[in-house]
């Protein structure tokens, strides 16, 4: 079992659905490992809390609250598909968040996750390949931040809907 490849989020948890959400494209996902550098759990001395708990005080000063979400991002396999960026929901650009290491520009997408009968307000994170320095995610693999769901483990399929303005899912 996963100590939670899930990540924390935003303050969109706190925001009620509404009929436009309920008509986003549904997804089949899968679980896979990732890094475990967001979540601090891969033993990095550069990260000794993970990326997500150093970065959050950082998006938070620009308005992004992620104080809701799990410290870690849930890494979900959508091949054999690909994400295309439409309109990010955010940028940041340009965010210098740890001492050594080069700044950075995130994106965040909305989405929500599906669990059995459970869903559960997301949020796609996205570090810009081009200003990343490290821990590149494979192609059909998305990074997101959830609050902690109980039970989740790799290899296990979860439904992921992102707002089509914002991001899409295509062969």
């Amino acid at each position: 079992m996963l100590r939670h490849a899930a990540g924390m989020g935003l303050a969109l948890s706190k925001q009620k659905s509404d009929d436009t959400r309920m008509s986003w494209p549904v997804s089949s996902t899968r679980i896979v490992r990732g890094h475990r550098v967001a979540s601090g759990l891969n033993g990095d001395p550069r990260f000794p809390s993970g990326t997500i708990a150093m970065q959050r005080e950082h998006f938070a000063r620009l308005g992004l609250d992620l104080g809701d979400y799990y410290q870690g991002t849930l890494n979900l396999s959508i091949k054999p598909q690909r994400h295309r960026v439409i309109r990010p929901w955010r940028t940041f650009e340009h965010l210098k968040w740890h001492p050594t290491e080069p700044a950075e520009t995130f994106s965040f997408f909305n989405a929500r996750l599906q669990q059995g009968e459970q869903t559960y307000n997301a949020l796609i994170y996205l570090p810009h390949p081009e200003t990343k320095p490290k821990h590149f995610q494979a192609v059909g693999v998305l990074e997101v931040l959830a609050p902690w769901i109980e039970g989740l483990e790799y290899g296990l399929t979860v439904d992921l809907a992102i707002d089509p303005a914002q991001m899409i899912l295509e062969a």
